[in-house]
């Protein structure tokens, strides 16, 4: 194992009034790590401190993009850094996807899908992690969500972007192959990322993006990521009924797609699949492909109320969301989960500030109602009996 520290140039402010807080949280202690598993190396860099009382955020990304690609521009906001003072982060890369990745030898035989979630119990082991919340986009949604299917102790939360439950049909496998044949894997993968209204008006950002693939991946590591991810399987999920015993997830889980991105209809799908009282859909106007890029000051509003709801984080300042849900036409809800769990002090007061989150949510409800592209509305009349439930999943339990 390799260990590459970044020494932080002066200590971390602790000042309640948040002043240069930002930077004080980008000077935080890094360390890169290669992690050792049966599938080969695994690529980690962990930003802070993990706390005994909470779990650890760690994230992955999608195919053509590494943890600095996929996730900087969120992460380095602004509106972050409240986040990052309470949970330490920990970037996951899949095997040679990182920056100046050594390429893989002839014989190597790459990791699946299913094989590269087996790999995520021995990052936390070589962490001391006892549990995590989860934020994937593409191939980094799909494995995270087999990891939590497979252990759902390990994992409590998940924000899932652009999540495709679906193994890739043989429709979409011809196709893949056909236009293999004529264009080269950027573009493949650029189509992938960004939906076609974003390929047409935004040149700058996906030109940066295709350059980026071009010149930062390293190429043949990167065509067998691609490949792994072509080749999963289904997740096998079905949404629960009462009196059945089903695979899905146990942990409340925050779904997230721009209106314009090529993986709407999946995470919709995916979406009708899971508990609606655990689970939120957040469809954002006005939004492509790679939200955490486009809109990251509501990802992150976005996320804080998913944390609130989870039990962390009570006392977390909210405002760009509230303020922009009429004119954007966004919607999230919170959802708490029903889990039953003792956390610590922060944990207890969160219980005790449920009247302050029962209007916040109660506020997003409304907004809910009124929006035609909200979670209800996209799945259609078949689940009229879910829109029900939701109303009842919003109250949060002490």
């Amino acid at each position: 194992m390799d260990d590459i520290q970044v020494v932080e140039s002066k200590p971390l402010l602790v000042d309640r009034e948040l002043p240069g807080l930002r930077e004080a949280v980008q000077q935080l202690v890094t360390k890169e790590h290669d992690v050792e598993t049966p599938y080969g190396r695994i690529h980690c860099t962990m930003k802070g401190v993990p706390k005994t009382d909470r779990p650890c955020i760690l994230t992955m990304h999608d195919i053509g993009l590494n943890h600095k690609t996929c996730w900087d521009t969120l992460f380095n906001h602004e509106d972050m850094s409240e986040i990052m003072q309470h949970f330490a982060v920990c970037h996951v890369d899949a095997p040679g996807q990182h920056e100046g990745a050594n390429t893989f030898s002839t014989g190597y035989e790459y990791p699946s899908m299913d094989q590269l979630s087996e790999t995520l119990p021995l990052v936390l082991k070589h962490f001391g992690l006892k549990s995590v919340i989860g934020i994937g986009i593409g191939a980094g949604a799909y494995t995270l969500t087999r990891f939590a299917l497979d252990y759902p102790n390990m994992v409590e939360g998940l924000m899932l972007i652009n999540i495709n439950p679906c193994a890739e049909g043989w429709m979409d496998w011809a196709a893949h192959k056909i236009s293999g044949w004529t264009h080269a894997m950027p573009d493949m993968i650029i189509t992938h990322l960004f939906g076609k209204e974003e390929i047409h008006n935004n040149q700058d950002l996906i030109g940066t993006y295709r350059h980026h693939i071009l010149n930062d991946m390293n190429q043949f590591n990167l065509h067998l990521f691609v490949k792994s991810y072509e080749s999963r399987r289904d997740l096998e999920i079905e949404r629960p009924v009462p009196g059945s015993n089903v695979r899905t997830l146990k942990c409340p889980s925050l779904l997230v797609v721009g209106d314009s991105s090529p993986a709407v209809e999946a995470v919709v799908e995916c979406n009708t699949k899971l508990d609606p009282t655990k689970t939120t859909l957040l469809k954002m106007a006005d939004c492509g492909g790679m939200p955490q890029v486009d809109q990251p000051a509501k990802l992150t509003e976005a996320f804080k109320y998913f944390i609130q709801g989870m039990g962390y984080m009570p006392s977390a300042s909210m405002t760009r969301l509230v303020r922009s849900r009429t004119a954007s036409g966004s919607s999230v809800t919170s959802f708490d989960g029903n889990r039953s769990r003792s956390h610590t002090s922060e944990g207890n007061r969160s219980r005790s500030h449920t009247n302050e989150g029962s209007r916040s949510r109660s506020h997003t409800a409304e907004n809910q109602r009124g929006r035609s592209h909200t979670d209800g509305s996209t799945d259609g009349t078949a689940n009229s009996g879910v829109d029900q439930a939701v109303p009842k999943s919003t109250e949060v339990s002490c």
